[in-house]
């Protein structure tokens, strides 16, 4: 199955290292960042999940809950997560789905047969609280994630879904966004009354408007 942005993200049960999830169930209103791993006891997946731990109140304060996904078994989970927390010096505090049976895997389109038909790859996914798949970043196995990149991405996913607005470059919450080529530039002055700085007529700065 290939998932694309936009679409509705399939519902599933799996055991994970917080018990039986149903995943819609789970996820209630929230943003979710789901992101999965190659299996347990895996160097940079190691650093990953503490690191995730370590920014749960981060991604709290944006509505989002995170849940990651190993193709080994809760049992195999928990040793992994005793590993996490003495080398990483925080305590893993999010359910890890056990997907043994690869069932999870397969439905979310995690396993690429030309890079290795026996292990998930190393994406994210950002879903909205209506369910619908609004952001995926395939990594290889080697390259450890940004989640700082993500929380950037739910800052934006989450101003942008109230303003006519897109964040340009590198945007950091707080700076100035793009006005939406959609709406005229005489509209758009009286829409964002903190300014607007036209450097061509497709190319609008205003100050961030929830600040």
């Amino acid at each position: 199955m290939t998932l694309q942005l936009g679409d509705t993200v399939p519902n599933f049960t799996q055991q994970s290292s917080e018990g039986e999830i149903n995943f819609y169930d789970w996820a209630g209103d929230s943003w979710v960042v789901f992101f999965s791993h190659p299996a347990d006891y895996t160097p940079v997946c190691t650093t990953e999940l503490g690191e995730v731990a370590k920014l749960k109140d981060e991604f709290a304060q944006r509505n989002a809950k995170v849940i990651a996904l190993s193709v080994d078994s809760a049992e195999s989970h928990q040793g992994w997560i005793s590993d996490i927390n003495e080398t990483q010096g925080t305590t893993v505090n999010y359910p890890i789905i056990a997907d043994e049976d690869k069932s999870v895997s397969n439905l979310y389109g995690m396993i690429h047969p030309n890079a290795n038909a026996k292990v998930t790859v190393r994406t994210v996914f950002i879903i909205d609280p209506n369910k619908k798949l609004r952001l995926t970043i395939t990594y290889p196995p080697s390259t450890g994630r940004n989640f700082k990149e993500i929380l950037r991405v739910l800052d934006s996913l989450q101003l942008t879904d109230n303003y006519s607005v897109a964040t340009p470059v590198n945007w950091q919450d707080g700076e100035d966004v793009v006005v939406s080529p959609a709406i005229p530039t005489e509209e758009a002055k009286q829409k964002f009354p903190k300014g607007v700085n036209e450097i061509k007529p497709y190319l609008r700065m205003t100050p961030q408007p929830n600040k």
